[in-house]
């Protein structure tokens, strides 16, 4: 039985992700932070699914349970991890807190890095486990290419996501280990339906507060109308399995608006987005 490591497994993309796996016979160890989604999850998924309790930013946690996954894989490898754990955070880089620009950073940047660095040796990079080198599935966004107003701190993680795995990538054919980049658009995921609980009430007096309304509505909004979590767990499948997969997986609600957006003209698409937002400069 093949093994992957999911990070962030409580709920949307890799919720989806270790229910297709286990159904299609894999072990799947999923990472959650309260103990409550453990028990949950243990429930849910049976006997296949083994629940990792940390936080992707708790190094310490994180080393204990790969030394947890290394004994119970038995010597075997890990066919694969997925980095998915991730948080979304908004507001104008001017006046964005720099702990909540490092929290960001440090959610969905350095988790991953953490993650990568202590299963690593789990997908081959150690010698003693026997057999298939594992992959890495690394979570990005099509915000991973773009950049929206107001969130900055998003699209900074997800553009250093990006550059991280193509560096990682070609350092880890080293050792056999591929890295693939599963790229959505909007999700059906918490991550968007919680934007309704974000206080925005300290940018009160900022010229961005009507923008930041509009666009804390927008996020909301994606929890409804994006992908269902269960087309991102199917591209990760063909990542983790394809005997040769692409280096990136884009997938979004809207290809084709997707497609005109990117052919367009940067100072076009921006004049768009000022202008559904309210950011064109005031007479």
């Amino acid at each position: 039985m093949r093994s992957v490591v999911i990070t962030g497994a409580s709920t949307g993309i890799g919720w989806a992700s270790a229910k297709l796996l286990l159904d299609r016979g894999f072990r799947v160890f999923g990472s959650v932070r309260k103990q409550a989604d453990a028990d949950r999850l243990k429930g849910e998924f049976g006997a296949n699914f083994t629940p990792l309790l940390f936080d992707v930013t708790d190094e310490a946690a994180v080393l204990a349970a790969a030394r947890e996954v290394r004994s119970l894989l038995n010597g075997e490898t890990l066919a694969g991890l997925v980095n998915n754990a991730g948080i979304a955070v908004a507001g104008p880089v001017l006046e964005l807190a720099a702990d909540e620009f490092r929290r960001q950073m440090d959610v969905n940047v350095i988790g991953p890095i953490i993650a990568t660095q202590a299963f690593g040796p789990l997908l081959g990079a150690d010698p003693q486990p026997r057999g298939p080198k594992g992959r890495i599935v690394m979570i990005s966004s099509v915000a991973g290419k773009n950049g929206n107003p107001l969130m900055a701190a998003y699209a900074a993680s997800k553009h250093a996501i990006e550059g991280l795995s193509e560096s990682l990538r070609r350092e880890l054919m080293l050792f056999g280990i591929d890295v693939v980049v599963v790229a959505p658009g909007a999700v059906k995921t918490p991550i968007w339906s919680k934007a309704e609980e974000v206080d925005i009430s300290s940018y009160q007096n900022s010229p961005y507060f009507p923008a930041l309304q509009k666009v804390r509505a927008f996020m909301f909004n994606l929890g409804s109308i994006g992908l269902p979590a269960e087309k991102i767990a199917e591209k990760i499948f063909e990542a983790l399995t394809l005997p040769n997969p692409r280096v990136r997986y884009a997938i979004t609600p809207d290809p084709i608006q997707h497609l005109v957006t990117a052919l367009l003209f940067k100072r076009t698409v921006d004049k768009i987005i000022a202008k559904r937002l309210g950011l064109t400069p005031q007479p």
